[in-house]
């Protein structure tokens, strides 16, 4: 100290080593760093390294030199970087300019960032939060979307499945029922606003850890504090130094803070409900979850979903008729499609889909099982009640199918029966006389009586049609030909469908070698039937 101007006293006992310094209280509060001293360490370092050269031109010693500094044999090195993190935060005379660090006798901006800290408002550190969280929910995983920070009253009854991130001021705390976010996850999956809400089964909530916040909630403290510093460093009259270091340790709060959220919001909250008692009545139930990874939020709460279960992306059609028959889902022989979809977003004892283009994947796949009769279901166009059938009944082939429709799943005992007698219809041959079938194929049989015969109602027997297709808009109107048209020919049992696309084309100007040459190519590789261009 002989060498050194008396105004280095108090900043040694207030931020190097006295029986107030900082770096004590720091080594006590901290039983990691107490182990070693560590911050005392560090700033008996950074104190020899960088008080003889204050007025140098290049302040100060770099954070590699500072471990080295440090560190004996055996010790772990991460300790002091930690010391030194936290020193820079919570000293008054320590300065940082990028990875180099000095003592200086002026106070650095430390000291004021520490004050603004303190002057934050909460509803201001909440409003972070929720700003960072909505930027956060642009990432949707397997989710249709993602609600953050939004009262329940604006989350649509809709039949896809979301994710519903809970606001801050409402957290949680590991298995306690009564908590906010239970409490808020609750309303929001009960009603919409006023009115009830239908589809409870398509909501998953996240909420953020109780104690884990409050150290969000510091970080953001600090952020909201040296942004207002650099913010306002010309009013402050900051020196070179001192801005550098309130751009520095503003980037790294914000970086802090990004950090501190998904280990904030580690609470993946499922609803469920199951029946107690011998009353049958259900009962809401919770699940908690802790999503893990270094993704975005949405991402690790669908992979955790997925994962355990309770988020079904892809499914086996044997696997949706052992729910039919579980719960069970029949509405007496069969189901209506558009009625099933509906039970999976309502019920919350039913697995959990993204959305109804699962449900009708499955049951495409169900339908082109061969165990049909065992495993799956059949499928209907529709219920003829007059006749007392059912209208397209079909099974072994998979089929496009639409949960907007009129479609029905027909339990296999059901279908059976009705399938037996349309293929016994149709390979049926009514005899006439010596047991012989009309040329025309029309079968005919003989009355009792005066041996007349009567024919059977002549059915049509072929189709053919043209429709003329917008070239600019060709896969659309393709799509609707085939939708609407082929789709319900092959259906028929025996049917032979043949689609032929003829393409005309006048060129005022006339072809170039490469137009000829490129489309005469494609057609070969198409395997068109004929092509050619025309001089003429």
């Amino acid at each position: 100290m002989r060498y050194l101007d008396d105004p280095w006293r108090p900043v040694i006992e207030a931020d190097i080593d006295g029986p107030h310094a900082v770096p004590l209280r720091m080594d006590q509060e901290n039983p990691a760093l107490m182990r070693y001293s560590a911050s005392r360490r560090v700033a008996r370092t950074i104190f020899i390294g960088s008080a003889p050269k204050l007025e140098a031109a290049t302040k100060g010693i770099d954070d590699s030199r500072i471990k080295l500094g440090c560190a004996q044999p055996g010790e772990t090195v991460a300790t002091f970087g930690d010391a030194l993190r936290r020193l820079t935060d919570q000293t008054t005379y320590l300065y940082q300019d990028a990875r180099r660090y000095w003592y200086s006798t002026q106070p650095g901006v430390t000291r004021l960032a520490q004050d603004r800290a303190a002057q934050q408002r909460d509803d201001d550190i909440l409003e972070e939060i929720r700003k960072r969280l909505k930027a956060e929910a642009r990432t949707r995983g397997d989710f249709a979307r993602v609600y953050a920070c939004v009262p329940h009253g604006e989350i649509a009854d809709e039949d896809e499945t979301r994710l519903v991130i809970i606001d801050p001021a409402e957290s949680h705390i590991s298995k306690n029922l009564q908590s906010a976010a239970i409490n808020a996850a609750t309303e929001c999956l009960n009603n919409r606003g006023t009115n009830p809400r239908l589809m409870r089964n398509t909501l998953v909530f996240l909420a953020a850890d109780r104690a884990r916040l409050e150290d969000l909630k510091k970080a953001v403290r600090d952020y909201l504090a040296w942004k207002s510093i650099e913010r306002d460093q010309k009013q402050l009259n900051l020196d070179e130094f001192q801005r550098n270091q309130a751009t520095t340790k503003n980037e790294e709060a914000d970086t802090t803070v990004a950090q501190r959220i998904p280990e904030a919001y580690m609470w993946l909250l499922v609803p469920s409900e199951k029946k107690s008692g011998e009353s049958g009545q259900s009962r809401l139930e919770w699940t908690e979850l802790k999503p893990a990874g270094n993704e975005a939020l949405a991402v690790k709460a669908s992979r955790r979903l997925k994962g355990d279960g309770l988020l079904i992306v892809k499914w086996a059609g044997s696997l949706l008729r052992l729910e039919l028959d579980r719960v069970p889902l029949w509405r007496g022989p069969h189901v209506a499609v558009k009625q099933l979809a509906e039970d999976f977003t309502r019920y919350l004892y039913l697995p959990r889909l993204p959305d109804s283009n699962v449900l009708a994947e499955a049951i495409s796949e169900g339908l082109g099982l061969i165990s049909w009769a065992q495993d799956s279901f059949a499928y209907a166009d529709g219920w003829d009640e007059q006749n007392q059938r059912y209208r397209g009944l079909q099974v072994g082939r998979q089929i496009k199918v639409n949960v907007e429709g009129d479609g029905l799943l027909v339990k296999p005992e059901v279908a059976k029966p009705q399938l037996a007698e349309e293929q016994r219809r149709d390979e049926r041959v009514r005899p006439i006389g010596n047991g012989h079938r009309e040329p025309d194929g029309e079968e005919k049989i003989e009355t009792p009586g005066d041996g007349s015969r009567q024919p059977e109602p002549p059915r049509a027997r072929r189709y053919h049609g043209s429709v003329s297709l917008d070239p600019l808009r060709l896969g659309r109107d393709v799509a609707a030909v085939a939708d609407e048209i082929v789709q319900h020919l092959t259906k028929q049992p025996g049917a032979k469908v043949e689609v032929t696309l003829e393409i005309q084309a006048q060129i005022p100007n006339g072809a170039t070698d490469d137009l000829v040459r490129t489309v005469s190519e494609n057609c070969r590789t198409l395997k068109f039937s004929s092509f050619d261009f025309e001089e003429s």
